[in-house]
């Protein structure tokens, strides 16, 4: 039996979860043979584990966040919304993600990310073909900014990212990094795609599209997924049993031994200091995300280069992503993060600056550095969260902190999007979340780890 339960889980729950297939093999479990020193005798299951969130985050990132800027102008101009209006779902969007999370955490400690993600793929890939018959701005709200959210928060990031830190600890960051390769291969593919299918196709069958494909890659990636290394007799990055007893198994030991539970991680001044500066942070993609397709041609920019504006910044920060996943391992994590905040906020100054210009090229070279800072916005962040809280309970740990960041990025994009359609200009609104994603690198710079406790009782 896999899971532990707590409570009466219901069979289904419990036989999606334990599933038919082991770890290391895509045999039955009957014919997996294990070594004395508790390995497969194959390749870890933590690099299929990778493989999986990358493809997860490829659909869940790319369908919340970049093709949204895409669908903006035809849904809008058709509709007769405004783009206050079109942005309202978004915004609840991201109230709903942070709501959701909340709940979903506990269950990725509990029961892992598999039950979880089938039922996501399901809400997340019917939602998307009834994108079809929307005629109201009603409609919208409740197919994209709630549904639409609820499966991806279920096929998502929290999910994947919590999977991964259970299963790599000394190889944390570059785990992360690899699979959140995924989430910019998005904007390399999903933007201009969507994009001509929309202009060739209509917005209707665009998202058809979308919901068939998501359905085609999401099912068997969530067949794949795992909860913790040793529920399957195996250990963190790999490790063998011999070298988790000696000091090579140190720095997991202890990582496990002295993760906080909920209750002890928010009675931490860290837990909301990290939730403030990476709530901050992580406005500039949300805001960026939804506004760069409208915000270029609004300045006169036609909707192939301002999709191609959005390939520009995701190409540095997909090939980025292991380069950043490398030092993370190897140096301080803190500064690390601190500047790639700091990044953030220069470039989105700098592509401001470059549009109002109308310079295409100093536009694109801009969105080309706020790639590479994108790069490392999501393996710092999970490895900080991980390092300071501990791997045991962290899907509780990030999923109580979900709600306060969320918030924030439900404001900013809505209130970019009212300033937008009152003033009829984006620039100094940008500028605003630009200086706020400056402060987020010297508020994460300056945030300290929470004192040791004692080992945490189960939650």
């Amino acid at each position: 039996m896999i899971v532990r339960e707590r409570g009466q889980y219901s069979r289904w729950l419990v036989w999606l979860n334990a599933g038919c297939f082991d770890p290391g093999t895509f045999l039955p479990a009957s014919k997996i043979h294990r070594s004395p020193n508790g390995s497969t005798g194959g390749l870890y299951y933590g690099y299929v584990l990778i493989a999986a969130a990358f493809t997860a985050q490829f659909v869940s990132i790319g369908i919340l966040s970049y093709v949204a800027g895409a669908f903006m102008e035809p849904m809008s101009a058709e509709l007769g919304w405004s783009r206050g209006e079109y942005t309202i779902a978004r915004s609840l969007g991201q109230l709903v993600m942070g709501i959701a999370g909340f709940f979903i955490g506990v269950q990725v400690d509990r029961i892992g990310g598999r039950p979880l993600m089938l039922v996501g793929t399901a809400i997340l890939s019917l939602a998307l073909v009834a994108h079809y018959a929307i005629d109201a701005l009603w409609h919208w709200i409740v197919l994209n900014g709630i549904v639409t959210t609820m499966g991806c928060a279920l096929v998502g990031n929290l999910v994947v990212n919590v999977t991964l830190a259970k299963w790599f600890v000394e190889r944390r960051g570059q785990a992360v990094a690899w699979a959140a390769m995924g989430v910019s291969l998005g904007g390399i593919i999903l933007t201009p795609a969507v994009t001509v299918a929309i202009d060739n196709f209509g917005w209707r069958l665009a998202w058809v599209g979308l919901g068939i494909g998501t359905f085609v890659l999401m099912l068997p990636i969530s067949l794949l997924m795992r909860r913790a290394p040793e529920d399957h007799g195996l250990h963190p990055d790999g490790k063998t049993a011999a070298q988790m007893a000696s000091n090579e198994g140190d720095k997991a030991r202890l990582d496990y031994e002295r993760s906080m539970t909920r209750a002890q991680a928010v009675r931490t001044g860290s837990f909301y200091a990290l939730v403030a500066a990476f709530g901050f942070f992580s406005i500039n993609i949300v805001v960026v995300l939804l506004h760069l397709v409208p915000m270029m041609t609004d300045a006169g920019f036609d909707r192939s280069q301002a999709a191609l504006g959005m390939v520009m910044a995701s190409i540095p920060a997909m090939l980025s992503k292991p380069i950043w996943g490398y030092y993370i391992d190897r140096i301080a994590v803190k500064p690390l993060a601190a500047v790639s905040a700091s990044m953030t906020g220069v470039s989105l100054a700098f592509i401001v600056i470059a549009i109002d210009a109308h310079s295409l090229l100093g536009t694109y070279a801009a969105f080309f550095v706020l790639g590479i800072a994108w790069g490392g916005m999501i393996p710092l962040q999970e490895v900080i969260w991980g390092s300071f809280f501990g791997r045991r309970f962290l899907g509780s740990v990030r999923s109580a902190a979900l709600p306060f960041a969320l918030l924030l990025g439900a404001i900013a994009p809505y209130l970019v999007s009212v300033y937008r359609d009152a003033s009829g200009e984006y620039s100094t609104a940008l500028l605003v979340v630009a200086a706020l994603n400056v402060m987020s690198g010297f508020m994460i710079h300056l945030v300290r780890p929470p004192k040791p406790m004692l080992p945490a009782a189960p939650a």
